[in-house]
């Protein structure tokens, strides 16, 4: 069995750039150091990975370690728990990210939107159907197909007075009309 002095003494060693000592207190701490990443982040791959960079940040700031009758062990798990922690706030911050993605809203129309307005657009179309053939072309030209009064009274020619009239008033019939 491994004590605290023994483990002092390694990681003495290992500020040295001892490869020897960093094996043993490889071997030595391992585990207790892996238990602490598992239990940080409830996954064995992830814990694995935390644990090689736990060592990899010993090796090199063995030398930042100062016994000062503090258990060297709690030393090493301090930098196993942060570096897990630092992994899981990664985690969760990738995580995060995603889940705010997945309750986005997309930017369409949702399905009940649509079928309101296939029925509204089957509606307008029946109000329109409605109309003289001459006002119901008029409509469809100045708000579908964005001719401007003064080209639809030439087209249908009829004094701009006399279009803005008509357009008014079919608009006025539309209206009445969706609202039955």
């Amino acid at each position: 069995m491994t004590t605290a002095a023994d483990i002092d003494h390694l990681i003495a060693r290992v500020a040295l750039g001892d490869r020897s000592a960093f094996s043993k207190l490889y071997d030595a701490t391992s585990a207790k150091l892996f238990g602490v990443a598992l239990r940080v982040l409830n996954n064995t791959a992830s814990a694995e990975d935390v644990l090689q960079e736990t060592f990899m940040k010993i090796w090199r700031h063995a030398d930042r370690y100062a016994s000062n009758g503090m258990s060297p062990m709690t030393w090493l798990i301090t930098i196993a728990r942060n570096t897990a922690i630092d992994r899981l706030r990664a985690t969760k911050q990738t995580s995060d990210i995603v889940d705010v993605e997945d309750r986005v809203a997309a930017s369409g129309p949702t399905p009940e939107q649509s079928a309101v307005a296939g029925s509204e657009a089957k509606r307008i179309v029946g109000c329109l159907d409605q109309l003289p053939d001459d006002r119901r072309a008029a409509v469809r030209g100045a708000y579908l197909q964005g001719e401007s009064y003064a080209d639809l009274a030439a087209q249908f020619d009829v004094p701009l007075n006399t279009m803005r009239t008509w357009l008014r008033r079919s608009l006025l019939a539309l209206r009445e009309c969706m609202t039955q």
